[in-house]
Parts: C-alpha cells; sequence; structure tokens
C-alpha cells in the first residue's frame, strides 16, 4: 500500500517527537530504535524508511527538543515586560516542575554529557542549536553591549543547565530543592547586575 507523502512526513514527525521525549528520558543509549519504532505504532522494519540511521533520527529528535525549549521560553518570555523576560527564563527553567519531567524538558541537562561523547556530526547538530539559545537569551537582555550580553547569557544558561543536572541527581528532595534554589539565585544576581550603556547612549549623552 503506497502513501501519500503528507502522510509519511506525519508518521517521520511523530517518530521524531516520540523520540525526543523517550531520548531525554532514558539518555541516548537507553532506547533502542525497536523501542523507539513500536512508541510511535510503527513496526521495526519501517524505520529506515524514514531514517538513514539511528544517529540520522538521534540529531533530528535533539533538534526537535531544543527547539520546543526555545519555543517555550519564547511563550514564557512574552507574559512580562521586557526587563523582566530574561529572570523569567531562570524561573521557569530552574523549577521543580521542570526536574522532575525530563521527557519535555531541556535536553542540555537531560542528554549533554552523552553528546559530548558521541560523534563529530551529532556534536556539531547539538552545537549549533546551543548557539541558538544562547542566541536567544542574549536577545533578552537589554541596554548592554551585544558581547557582554551574550558573555553573560551563556554564563547563566551553563548555570541553569548545570543546576538542574545537580537537582536530578539529588532526585526530589530537600537536596535538590536546596539546589535549585542556589543555582537560580546565582542566575538571577547576575541577570540584576546594573549594564553599562552602550557606545551609542554614551555619545547621545555627550
Amino acid at each position: 500500500m503506497r502513501y501519500s507523502r503528507e502522510h509519511k512526513q506525519e508518521t517521520h514527525d511523530r517518530i521524531v517527537k516520540k523520540a525526543s521525549v523517550r531520548l531525554r528520558e532514558k539518555g541516548a543509549h537507553g532506547i533502542g530504535v525497536a523501542d523507539l519504532m513500536k512508541e510511535a505504532g510503527l513496526t521495526h522494519g519501517g524505520f529506515y524508511a524514514h531514517f538513514d540511521s539511528r544517529e540520522a533520527l538521534v540529531i533530528e529528535a535533539f533538534g526537535y527538543a531544543m527547539d520546543r525549549s526555545m519555543e517555550h521560553w519564547r511563550k514564557q518570555s512574552d507574559q512580562v515586560a521586557p526587563e523582566k523576560q530574561f529572570a523569567q527564563i531562570v524561573e521557569t527553567y530552574l523549577s521543580a516542575l521542570h526536574r522532575d519531567n525530563p521527557g519535555h524538558g531541556c535536553s542540555i541537562p537531560a542528554l549533554g554529557a552523552e553528546i559530548a561523547r558521541e560523534s563529530p556530526k551529532t556534536r556539531k547538530a547539538f552545537a549549533g542549536k546551543l548557539d541558538e539559545m544562547v542566541e536567544m537569551m542574549t536577545d533578552l537582555i537589554p541596554n548592554m553591549p551585544r558581547k557582554a550580553a551574550r558573555k553573560q547569557a551563556i554564563g547563566t544558561l551553563a548555570t541553569m543547565a548545570g543546576t538542574m543536572l545537580l537537582a536530578r541527581i539529588a532526585g526530589s528532595s530537600e537536596l535538590s530543592d536546596e539546589v535549585l534554589k542556589a543555582g537560580k539565585d546565582s542566575a538571577l544576581e547576575g541577570a540584576k547586575r546594573e549594564p553599562k550603556p552602550t557606545a551609542v547612549k554614551k555619545a547621545k549623552q555627550n
């Protein structure tokens, strides 16, 4: 039976979506192709009709997960005033809800350590999405030179991801809550620092 191109694309997208959740829950090597296909309601034999290799699926699933994280960030930041958007991302990210739902959360704390051991192709794809995340966070830092804002965005993202990783290691416990609070305070402290005026503003003042 021949399926339409639209049907094939819908099936492809369903596999990627299911895989993105399971990979974040189980890890890059914690679930096999047969299990992923079963999750999508398909047989193992149909896998290569959609992907050249397992690596191809993993890369696409990572990308999908990262895109969903950024989409979530946009929705969260749109709910508050521009000067509060950066802090809003930090607050939402370093929450018990995010900690307890890795399958629907950020890929960096869920899969970052494993990605570092993957092939150069996979790491390059992941790095590209990571850079998009950094750029998005940089855009949310107002009244600061771009280079300085990007530096702060990288430092904050590193704090957020590292905090979430430690909080999950500690589990849903008092220590885990303590880790989340400490990481959140540290990240927000950086966000509250008084930014230096840009060269353009200095020129206007003169």
